[in-house]
């Protein structure tokens, strides 16, 4: 009895395992094997024209990465401090269920809200009009759960018996924090990073209302009134066109290039996040 209930849990998780790679096979080869007959440097390098029935991206794909780089900027550090408090600085259990809670409570926010939020703040009562900073800020603290989660539970990971040994030999406890606790924890920050960002990229109702439009923007030169364009919403508005068959071909192809930018990001991180895993796992 044992072993058929062993078997059969067996086959089911592997089972559920692969029907999740399949469904992800199925959206990267629909995504691949129809953006990859319109593909080609000038849609990389021209920018958009005839409202995206012809041209390129180029003003989209920077735009996106401005916003990407933004958001980090701005979560990293708010990030990296919620995770120090909760792994390290708050002793009591129950302030550290109270500040899970509210990182929680913040995972679980629609999107739209926080588009709501940035409209009635920076948009109409600061005055800003759509700007490319307001979108860089909503993204960053939608970012804010996943990262400061990522880094507490590594620094928790981390063995006691390596912050004492350097509390013991005279380090300040900011000291044990710079030089013993980050560098050791520097993978889950990276994982963290990394899955924000891939949500972020996606997010077109944030900066629906604060950060992009569909056409008449280049680079940003200021902040107020300086939307930018971004691939998020260019395919948001281009798969509505059903009427413009050459519009609704470069759709996939839109799709293409955001799926290329967050498996590049994974790319570029990963061989930093395996370097810490494998000293995690030393440890």
């Amino acid at each position: 009895m044992r072993r058929a209930l062993d078997r059969t849990l067996t086959w089911g998780t592997a089972l559920c395992a692969f029907i999740a790679l399949g469904i992800l096979a199925f959206l990267i080869l629909a995504i691949v094997t129809r953006g990859l007959p319109a593909f080609s440097w000038s849609f990389l390098s021209e920018p958009m024209q005839r409202a995206g029935a012809a041209g390129g991206v180029r003003h989209n794909i920077l735009g996106t990465l401005i916003l990407l780089v933004t958001a980090l900027a701005v979560c990293t550090p708010i990030a990296t401090g919620l995770a120090l408090t909760q792994a390290v600085y708050l002793r009591r259990e129950s302030a550290r269920r109270r500040l899970t809670t509210f990182l929680s409570l913040l995972n679980a926010v629609p999107s739209i809200l926080f588009g709501l939020f940035g409209l009635l703040v920076f948009v109409h009562f600061l005055g800003w009009g759509k700007s490319w900073l307001i979108g860089g800020l909503l993204l960053g603290l939608m970012m804010l759960p996943t990262v400061a989660v990522s880094l507490a539970t590594r620094i928790q990971a981390l063995p006691q018996a390596r912050i004492d040994s350097a509390a013991a030999l005279g380090l300040r406890p900011s000291q044990v924090v710079r030089s013993v606790i980050l560098p050791q924890c520097i993978g889950g920050l990276l994982t963290g990073s990394l899955l924000g960002l891939a949500r972020a990229a996606g997010e077109t109702a944030p900066i629906l209302f604060t950060a992009t439009v569909f056409a008449g923007a280049t680079l940003p030169n200021g902040i107020r009134d300086n939307p930018v364009l971004t691939l998020p919403y260019h395919i948001f508005v281009l798969a509505q066109d059903t009427y413009n068959p050459d519009a609704a071909a470069r759709v996939w192809t839109a799709a293409l290039v955001l799926l290329a930018i967050v498996a590049s990001l994974s790319l570029v991180t990963l061989p930093a996040r395996l370097r810490a895993h494998e000293e995690a796992r030393h440890d």
